[in-house]
């Protein structure tokens, strides 16, 4: 456990009030506006040396620490952090290692998502902030875990859905809770992915020199290196990811709800298929439509390898569609359709050309997860939103496995009368990893 004066404090409140039992408040001196947050990177093959480069634009932020158990990622982005900032940060194969460092404030956890639930709870455990790359986690039973350890451990964590920061997403769901296009009976969230295409087979093979396979895999269950399963290409497969749905997925259907205001369907079903590449080596489908149920109005995700501008021309992207139009919302921007035609035409409602994004959504995320370290507030994206749109993608991608609809309790986190469903609902780890405990 970490013992400088923000983990001193932290601790103090903790025990006085008894561990979870009340938010945290810290004395406003406790890390003043001008105090610099020392930063660690748990994996830096794609999102985490992204993040990196973004909060440190935030100034008073600074890298002591890097860790991947790629020693060829590793040591190149420890030259390129140098070259960046000056400063050499010290080098991890463990991030348990890395955590012990006490001068190291917040994580970036960026690695592959079955690892996610492990790092983050180990980090608060040690008294670190964390910035969580999503989904969350890999299960729902993972996302219910991570929610009690922010509780009990009283940290401050930013999930990586930095479209919560992103002013004109903002602006589109403040606009369609104006009320404008009328009721909503139907939301549409697609990601159609066509710079991607098949991941053709490869025999397994050894693991590359200077990589820790086995603390790879951690608590996924151990087969033989394959490069189709490594680095980007884990979110292919079931042990470690699930596929686009909880990739893309999370992004954009975290809106479809937030705009609605709802996040607990009473039943999905999913239908699709490895459409595009029947015989690549990937193992979620490259084609798929879920269809979620919340007894006033449905929510469709869609998704395809493959394909691009289908939608609204975008390829990818939220509608929301309404009686009296459709607000349409992706990265670039946002816009509104008026009806042209039929009983839900609205007098005086005018078509509202593409209000264009700023392109900062990543930096501004990362400003306010460092303001939120500071003032001790919950920050844009905390870990209840984005276990919410975790869970929500896993019971996507559950009714899609089984083939059927399933109807979920949301009360008690398990579906209604179905044993086979709920299976997939935990977990299990491989030894000697264990889910964490509080």
């Amino acid at each position: 456990m970490q013992t400088n004066r923000r983990g001193f404090i932290k601790r103090s409140a903790a025990l006085g009030m008894g561990l979870g039992a009340f938010p945290l408040v810290v004395n406003a001196d406790a890390f003043s506006a001008n105090d610099k947050v020392v930063v660690g990177v748990i994996g830096l093959a794609g999102m985490g040396w992204s993040n990196l480069q973004s909060i440190l634009r935030v100034p008073g932020v600074e890298c002591g620490a890097l860790c991947d158990v790629d020693n060829n990622v590793l040591h190149n982005r420890a030259v390129e952090t140098e070259n960046l900032t000056g400063k050499k940060p010290a080098l991890y194969g463990d991030f348990r290692k890395m955590l012990e460092q006490k001068d190291i404030d917040a994580v970036i956890v960026a690695t592959p998502d079955h690892w996610h639930c492990l790092q983050m709870v180990y980090a608060c455990q040690e008294g670190k902030d964390v910035y969580l790359e999503k989904p969350v986690a890999n299960s729902i039973q993972e996302c219910n875990i991570l929610i009690d350890a922010v509780k009990h451990y009283n940290g401050v964590v930013q999930v990586g859905q930095w479209q919560r920061s992103d002013p004109h997403w903002m602006d589109s769901v403040k606009y369609l809770h104006e009320g404008h296009i009328g009721r909503i009976r139907l939301v549409k969230v697609w990601s159609y992915v066509g710079w991607k295409g098949a991941v053709p087979v490869v025999p397994d093979q050894p693991a590359p020199q200077g990589v820790d396979y086995d603390m790879w895999l951690g608590p996924a269950p151990e087969r033989p290196f394959n490069p189709n399963r490594f680095h980007h290409n884990f979110r292919w497969y079931w042990d470690y990811a699930g596929g686009l749905m909880t990739d893309w997925g999370v992004h954009l259907l975290d809106y479809g709800l937030f705009g609605m205001e709802s996040y607990v369907p009473d039943a999905v079903m999913s239908t699709g298929g490895k459409y595009a590449y029947p015989d690549d080596d990937m193992q979620t489908p490259d084609t798929q439509v879920a269809t979620y149920d919340f007894g006033d109005f449905a929510l469709i995700w869609d998704h395809t390898i493959g394909i691009y501008g289908a939608n609204y021309g975008r390829g990818h992207g939220v509608a929301f569609i309404g009686d009296h139009g459709t607000l349409v919302v992706d990265r670039g921007g946002w816009e509104v359709i008026p009806e042209a035609s039929g009983t839900g035409v609205k007098e005086g409602l005018e078509r509202i050309p593409v209000q264009e994004s700023t392109g900062q959504g990543l930096d501004l995320h990362m400003e306010n997860f460092i303001n939120c370290i500071k003032t001790r507030e919950k920050p844009n994206c905390d870990i209840e939103t984005g276990a919410h749109i975790a869970r929500f993608a896993h019971l996507g991608n559950i009714a899609h496995r089984l083939g059927r609809k399933l109807y979920w309790d949301g009360e008690n986190q398990r579906f209604a009368d179905d044993p086979e469903a709920d299976a997939f609902i935990d977990v299990e780890y491989r030894a000697p990893w264990e889910l964490p405990s509080l």
